[in-house]
């Protein structure tokens, strides 16, 4: 079994894997300070939902933005589990070329956002990442990073918000009814939800326009389920973009946490010539399940 994991500002995504087969996901808050052992106990909390241990995991592949607990999670696998560990940086060798000023600055999010959407959905395409940033990305035909953008997220927008305006107070932030909000609350959700997707859809438009064609566009992250409706520029949602990357890299580098798993050459085969921007994925008993089409 592969543990992918997911390590983000705000909130820590770990999967587990079988092969190209997501086991299951769960969402916890990261905690920076963490230690191996703390991070050990949650993980092997999470994987006893499904009647799994830490034993059975045979790799153990860590994105984190968190440069300290690149290391917790990398000293979990190798003292605690014994199982091979592949820590997600810009040096490896992917597939993905990072064609840009200094590719030791391009996160591993963004790494594994970026090969995933190329593998999974075609190229060229723009990956939108809503998290604590909002990113904007995007891959050549190719399979070049060609670059992006980096915005304030939804939630940071609206914790500076809440912090610095005196009047405003705590809301539930969720999908307004109509852009021009009759109280504090709805005006403060229409700003929110409807600002971010504008902003989203503003950068797609340069991005797209500098690219010179009509590419696919894929959300992720965590705030991507509450943003894409209000987006006009967003094609599709796939909330497992960044695990499935890191699986992906996993393989890449030669990983083999699963018996009996496809190979990199055999997906690249079943992936092979979808470099058509709004073509879906066929399905193949490697591939995982489609993402969400977003209604026009």
């Amino acid at each position: 079994m592969l543990l992918a994991v997911d390590v983000g500002n705000s909130h820590t995504v770990l999967a587990a894997f079988e092969g190209a087969r997501l086991v299951d996901q769960w969402r916890v808050r990261t905690q920076r300070g963490a230690t191996s052992d703390e991070l050990g106990m949650t993980a092997g909390v999470l994987l006893g939902q499904r009647g799994l241990s830490l034993a059975g995991v045979a790799g153990l592949v860590v994105g984190s933005v968190v440069p300290s607990l690149r290391a917790a999670w990398g000293e979990l696998g190798r003292r605690r589990v014994g199982c091979e560990v592949l820590v997600v940086e810009a040096g490896l060798r992917t597939g993905l070329r990072l064609a840009v000023d200094r590719p030791g600055e391009v996160g591993a999010d963004r790494i594994a956002d970026g090969l995933a959407a190329w593998r999974l959905h075609g190229a060229p395409v723009i990956v939108v990442d809503c998290g604590t940033a909002t990113t904007v990305d995007a891959i050549s035909a190719d399979g070049r990073y060609l670059g992006g953008a980096i915005a304030p997220g939804i939630g940071v927008s609206y914790e500076a918000l809440v912090a610095s305006a005196a009047l405003l107070q705590a809301v539930e932030v969720g999908m307004p009814a109509r852009a021009l909000g009759a109280n504090t609350a709805d005006q403060m959700r229409s700003g929110l939800i409807f600002g971010c997707a504008g902003q989203i859809d503003a950068l797609v438009d340069r991005i797209r326009a500098e690219m010179g064609g009509a590419e696919l566009v894929v959300a992720t992250g965590g705030w991507a389920s509450a943003i894409v409706p209000a987006s006009r520029t967003i094609d599709r949602c796939d909330p497992l973009l960044t695990v499935q990357g890191l699986r992906l890299i996993f393989e890449a580098c030669g990983g083999a946490a699963a018996p009996g798993g496809p190979s990199r050459s055999q997906e690249e085969a079943a992936t092979a010539g979808r470099t058509d921007a709004h073509r879906a994925a066929p399905r193949s008993e490697t591939q995982p399940a489609p993402s969400e089409e977003v209604p026009r």
